[in-house]
């Protein structure tokens, strides 16, 4: 191979250049640096929008950026593990690339603040707010979690926040209502409160009586001619 470059490839007239590769690579050699140690990293280059709850999107999943770059167009520079977010030539946020479709990446520090003592209030924060609150709160609570404890996060904080408008015993009866009708839902228990029936005793479900076709000797309670009718 080395005599093949030296006394043919390299001693004829190339092609598109027209010189003579050795003698080009004689003027290029001093300029040459050595490869670097690691080898270079290859990247995707996207611009997206940042929606509204201050992420952008790429392959499906999504990254915070600061929110007050809402609304803005951006350009992503993704990596095999890395994503980067520019905002006019300025780094605005760094994420490990995600995978999954739907994953989710948020920096807390990219949330206005008013967001970020929101996200602190985890789910041990709510029950121990709720259990200042009285043991009917903490079951709806514990009722909540049970279910899918970090889609119904929001639901028990504004919950528990309640107390402050309406008191500890308006919340807690509201919450031991909710529970006599089997809807421990924030939904449910801010109804009560907005409509004052917090301090009324819940009714007592009166069981439905057994239609009469399933009692008098389990005779038919309809003409079976009216089922051929239609």
């Amino acid at each position: 191979m080395r005599d093949w470059v030296t006394q043919q490839a390299g001693t004829r007239v190339h092609g598109t250049t027209r010189d003579l590769p050795l003698a080009r690579f004689a003027i290029e050699r001093p300029l040459l640096a050595r490869l670097p140690d690691v080898p270079p990293v290859l990247a995707v280059w996207s611009e997206v929008k940042v929606h509204t709850d201050g992420h952008i999107v790429y392959k499906n999943a999504l990254y915070s950026v600061p929110f007050t770059l809402v609304g803005k167009q951006l350009w992503l520079k993704v990596t095999d593990t890395v994503v980067q977010a520019f905002h006019r030539h300025e780094l605005v946020a760094t994420h490990p690339r995600l995978r999954k479709p739907g994953d989710r990446h948020t920096v807390r520090d990219h949330q206005p603040p008013e967001a970020q003592a929101w996200l602190e209030h985890d789910p041990q924060w709510c029950l121990a707010q709720a259990r200042e609150i009285g043991p009917a709160c903490l079951a709806v609570i514990l009722a909540m979690f049970n279910d899918k404890v970090l889609v119904n996060l929001r639901g028990a904080q504004g919950l528990v926040r309640l107390r402050e408008k309406h008191g500890d015993a308006r919340l807690n009866a509201a919450c031991e209502r909710a529970l006599t009708f089997s809807s421990p839902k924030y939904r449910t228990v801010k109804v009560i409160l907005d409509k004052g029936l917090d301090g009324q005793p819940a009714a007592t479900a009166k069981a439905t009586e057994p239609a009469d076709t399933y009692v008098n000797g389990g005779r038919f309670g309809r003409d079976l001619q009216s089922f051929l009718l239609h």
